[in-house]
């Protein structure tokens, strides 16, 4: 009788400190899932700053500042401008930007659409432009056209755009016919003048 009831209270005991064992992992389990909270929604606080960035661009570009446009970029991304190759990484976008923001240049862009992913670290921009260009012969000319930028936030925090691309509003013109050619019309028109006209002078035909 003795030995079964130590057994009985040893096997009690046992059990007593497997409960109380699994007991604390469940504490423990359900403490560490409170603490992990869903990620905070910061979509509407990066829509405004992306609005800010994007207005801050245009402007910079207005001032025609090429390094400081071109900061704006990752160091790895995209240009995709219209009647050219896409360009990639800083140095291609540094080298169109020189070539487009020249003395007589005028270009300002605005957003209309900001849409950031639930995720935090991607969005996109949707806009208009407006791009004014003075020729040699002191004639504007202006182009508008839309544009699209993706942009994504980078290790520090901060916002970068990884591809570019924009594309003019404005109706394709068809191409006119150049001086050489008509000059080549008017020369071979005159030559089977002269060709009838020495046939007549001779009789053959």
């Amino acid at each position: 009788m003795v030995g079964h009831r130590e057994i009985k209270n040893g096997f009690t005991e046992n059990s007593i400190q497997a409960a109380i064992s699994y007991a604390c992992l469940a504490l423990v389990l359900l403490v560490s899932g409170c603490g992990q909270q869903a990620p905070k929604d910061t979509r509407a606080a990066d829509e405004s700053a992306l609005r800010d960035l994007d207005a801050q661009w245009s402007k910079t570009a207005a001032a025609r500042d090429v390094d400081a446009t071109v900061s704006y970029y990752s160091d790895d991304a995209s240009l995709l401008a219209p009647n050219a190759p896409a360009v990639s990484g800083k140095q291609g976008i540094h080298a169109s930007w020189a070539a487009l923001l020249g003395p007589d240049t005028s270009l300002s862009w605005q957003a209309s659409k900001v849409d950031v992913a639930r995720s935090g670290d991607l969005a996109y921009v949707m806009g208009v432009y407006q791009l004014t260009t003075k020729d040699a012969h002191a004639n504007f000319t202006t182009d508008r056209g839309k544009y699209v930028e993706v942009w994504k936030k980078q290790a520090d925090g901060t916002w970068k755009t990884v591809a570019d691309i924009f594309n003019t509003d404005l109706p394709a013109q068809a191409p006119t016919p150049t001086p050489t050619s008509e000059k080549k019309k008017s020369h071979h028109h005159r030559s089977g003048k002269r060709t009838r006209r020495s046939s007549r002078s001779t009789g053959t035909q």
